[in-house]
């Protein structure tokens, strides 16, 4: 028995990782190079994971635990992830490309996997994994909404933008991290008040680029352009990505009014995203505005921010625990499209549909994590009928079942979420892997 999976993003190289290593065939399509979406420029797969995509990966946040979970699953993307970090404190970066490429040698070089470079403007017969993304050719989208009989749900997410380090001017900017975490890993660019209101101002009232059916209300909040945020309120920003407090300036010994942090974005160091800024202003826009943070006057950008309308499925109402299709078993979705948000989530729903999967092609009960684990708990999450007003939605551990006994303390009650979590895998889940 072949699987076929549709697409060699992280959600979809991870299914079929997760099948291959469990004995199974698998024929992986991916359209490119024959063909491109506007966000593609690399053959390799997994090409659009952003250097800080993964996360935080501690244990006393939602992402730390699922990543941790993943890991003892065997997921390929946590492996490839793992052996190309780049420093960023508590948070797991990649080197995008390095990883790109790691991840797409090891799913063609397994015996196991068939690669098969085409367009899939309908989803074939047996069984079949679709993990095509939110970035879903017209094609095949056509062909999802006449298997699951809807139009499908959508939202805008947007990328932030690169520029060189060599053209920062440290003069004005600082390498640290917030709240001592790791190493100084960040360049951190301090505004005073006026710098920041009238930063505010501009973004406030830049061009922004026709993204057509976008307006403020239909943005997913955990990727809101910068400018959305900035036209929230004045000190919105503040308290998200221009958060100051624990960035003392070295120089001055005291927090400044805001503070734009630069993440590094590959393993050499010699390119830096802006950390939180999400856009869709137009390019010219983008240099101009960003050009008034202390620090990037003179910054090469080496790509602009852009954004992108993703659609998802109602899945609540079309797919069960097992991302399959309720009245069609045989055909399982993984990735953005099922309502998971963010890199890893997508990759953990991939994790679990590729492993399902196998279980019952081999005649083995199926795993069914519970809700008590990250990767149990989203893909319960996404297949709540009660859920009305179905959103894109992050781990965290709000979708975990609660301990249900009293710990003191915020930090220590996560941590204890986690510990529970990981006590499954060590009892009840033995054997999965």
């Amino acid at each position: 028995m072949e699987v076929t999976v549709i697409g060699a993003g992280l959600a979809g190289c991870e299914a079929a990782w997760q099948l291959a290593q469990r004995g199974v065939d698998v024929r992986l399509v991916e359209m490119k190079p024959l063909k491109r979406t506007p966000a593609h420029s690399s053959d390799d797969f997994g090409e659009l994971v952003c250097s800080n995509s993964l996360r935080s990966g501690e244990l006393s946040t939602g992402p730390g635990l699922l990543k941790e979970e993943m890991r003892r699953l065997g997921s390929l993307i946590m492996t490839c992830a793992d052996e190309n970090l780049v420093p960023a404190g508590g948070a797991v970066a990649v080197d995008r490309h390095a990883f790109s490429a790691a991840v797409t040698a090891r799913i063609r070089s397994h015996p196991k996997i068939r690669v098969e470079n085409a367009e899939v403007t309908e989803i074939p017969e047996g069984t079949v994994i679709v993990a095509s993304g939110p970035l879903t050719s017209d094609a095949l989208a056509e062909a999802i909404r006449r298997k699951t009989g809807g139009e499908g749900l959508s939202f805008y997410d947007a990328a932030a933008p690169i520029v060189t380090f060599e053209s920062i001017d440290m003069a004005k900017a600082y390498l640290g991290s917030r709240y001592d975490k790791g190493d100084a890993d960040y360049v951190n660019c301090p505004m005073s008040r006026e710098e920041y209101l009238a930063f505010r101002e501009a973004l406030c009232t830049a061009e922004e680029a026709a993204v057509h059916g976008f307006d403020d209300g239909c943005v997913f909040e955990g990727c809101m352009p910068v400018e959305v945020m900035a036209r929230r309120g004045e000190d919105t920003m503040r308290y998200g990505p221009l958060k100051p407090v624990g960035l003392k300036d070295p120089r001055t010994g005291k927090e400044a009014y805001a503070v734009v942090q630069l993440r590094r974005d590959n393993a050499e160091g010699t390119l830096y995203n802006l950390v939180g800024f999400q856009t869709h202003l137009r390019f010219p826009e983008q240099k101009r505005v960003f050009g008034m943070i202390p620090g990037l006057e003179n910054a090469e950008f080496v790509r602009y921010g852009v954004m992108h309308r993703n659609t998802y499925l109602d899945s609540p109402r079309l797919l069960d625990r097992y991302y399959r299709l309720k009245k069609e078993p045989r055909i399982r979705f993984a990735g953005q499209m099922t309502g998971v948000e963010g890199y890893i989530e997508s990759t953990a729903s991939g994790l679990l549909a590729g492993l399902e999967t196998a279980r019952e092609l081999l005649g083995l009960s199926p795993a069914d994590f519970p809700k008590e684990t990250a990767v149990g708990a989203l893909a319960l999450y996404i297949s709540d009928e009660s859920v009305v007003e179905f959103q894109p939605m992050n781990i965290n551990f709000g979708i975990l079942s609660p301990l249900g006994y009293r710990v003191k303390g915020k930090q220590n009650k996560k941590l204890e979420l986690s510990a529970r979590a990981l006590r499954w895998y060590d009892e009840a889940g033995k054997g999965i892997v």
